[in-house]
Formats: C-alpha cells, structure tokens, sequence
C-alpha cells in the first residue's frame, strides 16, 4: 500500500524525468555524440591545451649535450629492433643490431632531442612528418621510442648514470607517453569552452541529487522512512 500518495508521485516522476534524461544522454545528439563522448573530448582537449612539457623537457635535454652513452637495448623482435634502430641513427647514434638486441652508442642530447621532436609532431597533430622521416607508422614510431627509452632508463640506471636515467624517466613521462595519447585530439583553452565546463560540472551535481531525491520520496511515499 502507498502511504503518502503525492510524495510516491514526486518519486516516480523525478525517477521517470531521470530516465529519460539518461536516454538522451547516450543518444548521438552532440555532432554525432553522445553526452558522454561529447564531454570526455572536451575535457581531453582542454588537458592537452594546458599539457605540453615537451618545451621545458627540451630545455633539461640541453643539460645532457656531450655526455656519451653506451647501452644495449633488448626489443621484443628483430622487425622492431631494425625499426628503433633508425630512431637512434637519425639522432646521430651508432647502433648495431642483433637479432632483437640493440647495441647503441652516442650522445645522449641529440638522441633525446630527436625523441622530443618526433613527440613534438605527434602533439601537434603532423603524423605525416614522423612518418616521412622514417618510413612506418608514426605512432608505431612513439611505441618504439617509449619501449626504447624504457629500456635505456633501466640500463643507465643499473650503470648508476642516475641524473641520466632521471633525464630519460621525464622525456618518457612528459613527452612521449602525452604526444601518443593526445595524438589526434585538438587543443583547446578552457576560457574559451567555460560555459560548457560550468554548466556540465553544475549538472553533474543536480543530477546526482535528482536521482537521490527521487530514490528517497518514492519510498518515503511507499512508508518506507529511516530512523535513527
């Protein structure tokens, strides 16, 4: 039995009202997007907007210019060996393959100055640059970079060239692993899209509370109350 019929009323709509927002949030009603897709792109642009180290990593490659390395590098196939091979070789490194073992000898600043301009492109979209420069896929070409510079990070650190290591450790974590994940997606500076930041942050909230009050009247109306 329904105890308070106009609060069981005030439940179920705000329930039913809920819902049918909900469908329309998962409808292709934004450009061809849902609301989530819709708003996920806007929150990724507005990151990327407001997340390019690749600048300040270039000026804390330039420490490294002259200091000679000497690593070998273990990839997961021969076919990937030979295509990190011409990553190293285009910053100026000698390298001998064996099998899926890379022998790399250099200096460090122009083979992470090369890394950096590669991840330069692909933070800006121009995949077609990298490809060109080296003849497969651009964003097989970053993978490789990211397996590469992994690997050198453990090898100079296991030699104890820790300020190295560390170097190597911040071109991996601030630009080769944001230019692979950013590629493709536009940047955009949140002043411009504040509005709809605002209004979605806004209706997150009341729409956690709509659903919240409509739970609580439906079965308030039921009879249903929590005591203390």
């Amino acid at each position: 039995m329904i105890a308070d019929k106009k609060t069981f009323s005030l439940g179920l709509i705000l329930l039913v009202t809920f819902s049918a927002v909900l469908v329309a949030i998962f409808m292709p009603l934004m450009h061809g997007q849902n609301g989530l897709q819709y708003l996920d792109h806007l929150y990724n642009s507005i990151s990327k907007g407001s997340a390019n180290y690749i600048p300040k990593a270039a000026r804390a490659v330039e420490s490294v210019a002259g200091q000679q390395i000497e690593v070998t590098l273990h990839m997961a196939s021969p076919q990937q060996a030979e295509q990190t091979a011409r990553l190293f070789s285009t910053g100026g490194a000698q390298v001998s393959a064996a099998d899926a073992a890379l022998k790399v000898s250099g200096d460090l600043g122009p083979i992470l100055s090369n890394s950096l301009e590669d991840a330069g492109f692909m933070y800006a979209n121009n995949a077609a640059a990298v490809q060109t420069k080296y003849g497969y896929e651009a964003r097989r070409v970053l993978y490789n970079w990211w397996l590469a510079c992994t690997a050198m990070e453990e090898a100079l650190n296991k030699q104890e060239n820790f300020k190295q290591a560390a170097l190597v450790h911040t071109v991996i974590t601030k630009a080769l692993e944001p230019a692979y994940n950013y590629y493709g997606i536009e940047p955009q500076n949140i002043r411009e899209r504040l509005g709809v930041v605002i209004f979605s942050l806004i209706f997150y909230v009341v729409y956690t509370l709509w659903y919240g009050f409509g739970i609580m009247y439906l079965f308030e109306g039921w009879g249903m109350r929590l005591e203390h």
